[in-house]
């Protein structure tokens, strides 16, 4: 018989002072990340209750029972508030899964390998923008593992979303209106080229210590949309607004677009924005009063998720809403300790948004939730992801010797207007674009990520 040590709500309580402290390692009790670079069990750093699904239910939920709206209160502070509406009002359901204990399944390899051997080299430079000692642009992995601010946290994330030196993901989506019927459907690829914060040998892309990354993202599918492209590029100074160009067909030439732009629809019925990407998408200086909220446990679909052995396309069923089509199928576990962060768009001032709530995993240093509010301080719009490594049953996807390691799907909910977007990393899409975290030896940077590319891709 195990006697217990701590009492149940130990975790709950020791997450809470962290919160009132404004500071504290990640882990309860035990420091998370030497158990991370010792490759051991990262559950030891937490009590039961943090890593157990079971215990934190007191036997009501376990790995395998579903979350529907007949049992969603007893996860309701598990879940974002969107998400717990889904569930209670829409005909949501989540599937559980156990909770991650080799933490290494939650990265890229070589980005986690960047994270500890550099680990304890970032820090804020005068204008607040992450710099190594020499004040040179950041070298690669998570700045920050174990952030102790908001701002820490948010540019773990911000400075490599997709964790890759470059990434093109082959992206399926579906636009769901409040009648539960497909309004939209859109293929499109994006890619991503870091600049800097490389893995590689190659530290900065071209010699451009002034840049952080270039992004592009371009309409495949159906025909009245294909051509529709887009160049986001980024400055490394995160005070700066990036660069925002697009082609579109009817016009037959690149525009470039404003600022407050970010905050729109790229295509009809998409109800996700550029700002909304990876839960950063604006540069980290451009919003501002930063501040953590929360340390608690959560809900997230972080493991699991791929669906490479059920489909050939990576695509996952669909359920809920009024035709059965408004939700992916979606496995959660429960993250024993997310950061949430709260922030406002301060040099934005015509930004619809008044702030937003993220949720991110101390473990990876990755958002698992994020929520914006409008100007009057109601509840907008959720940007859920899905993680997984790239691992279903026997079959798995490589990147390089190791097992992938990227999203497979998001949910983005407009609950005022109440329309869904929902895609997928798909294995291809329209035009045979396929998803890849490596340029494969290609010049992607003038296939796809130039002014001159975008206008290239569009009129192809």
């Amino acid at each position: 018989m195990r006697i217990r040590k701590y009492d149940f709500d130990y975790g709950r309580r020791a997450l809470l002072e962290k919160t009132l402290k404004g500071a504290g390692a990640a882990g309860i009790l035990a420091p998370l990340w030497p158990l991370i670079a010792r490759g051991a069990d990262a559950t030891k750093a937490y009590p039961d209750e943090l890593v157990s699904i079971e215990a934190y239910t007191k036997g009501k939920i376990k790995p395998g029972d579903t979350v529907t709206a007949d049992n969603v209160e007893i996860v309701k502070d598990l879940l974002d508030p969107i998400a717990y509406q889904q569930v209670k009002t829409m005909g949501r359901r989540i599937h559980i899964v156990e909770t991650t204990r080799d933490v290494t399944k939650m990265f890229p390899h070589e980005y986690l390998e960047a994270t500890l051997q550099n680990k304890g080299m970032a820090r804020f430079d005068a204008n607040g923008n992450v710099a190594t000692p020499d004040g040179g642009p950041w070298i690669g992995g998570n700045p920050f593992p174990d952030p102790q601010t908001a701002e820490e946290a948010v540019a773990n994330t911000t400075l490599s979303w997709g964790r890759h030196d470059f990434s093109m993901y082959a992206i399926r989506d579906w636009d769901i209106g409040p009648d539960g019927e497909v309004a939209y459907q859109y293929d499109f690829p994006w890619a991503e080229l870091n600049v800097t914060g490389r893995l590689g040998k190659d530290k900065v892309f071209n010699g451009r210590k002034d840049l952080l990354r270039y992004q592009a993202v371009w309409f495949t599918a159906p025909q009245d949309t294909a051509g529709s492209s887009f160049l986001n590029t980024w400055y490394y100074d995160q005070r700066k607004f990036p660069d925002l160009h697009g082609y579109l067909p009817a016009f037959r030439r690149v525009r470039q677009f404003p600022t407050n732009q970010r905050f729109e629809p790229l295509v009809p019925g998409i109800t996700f924005f550029l700002s909304d990407a990876w839960s950063c998408g604006d540069p980290m200086l451009t919003w501002g009063n930063y501040k953590i909220v929360a340390r608690k446990p959560h809900l997230g679909a972080v493991s699991r998720n791929w669906t490479g052995a059920r489909d050939a396309n990576w695509e996952r069923g669909v359920h809920g809403g009024p035709k059965g089509q408004t939700f992916f199928d979606t496995w959660m576990e429960l993250c024993p300790e997310v950061i949430q962060v709260e922030c406002e768009p301060v040099q934005y001032p015509r930004a619809p948004v008044g702030k937003k709530h993220v949720w991110i995993d101390v473990r990876n240093g990755m958002f698992v939730a994020y929520v914006t509010y409008d100007r009057r301080g109601e509840i907008w719009k959720s940007f859920e992801p899905g993680f997984s490594q790239y691992v279903d049953g026997d079959t798995v996807l490589k990147d390089g010797n190791h097992p992938a390691w990227s999203w497979t799907h998001v949910l983005c909910h407009d609950i005022q207007a109440n329309r869904m977007t929902r895609f997928v990393q798909a294995k291809e899409v329209a035009g045979g674009y396929r998803s890849t975290y490596s340029d494969n030896g290609q010049d992607v940077y003038n296939k796809f990520l130039t002014v001159q590319a975008i206008q290239r891709l569009g009129a192809a």
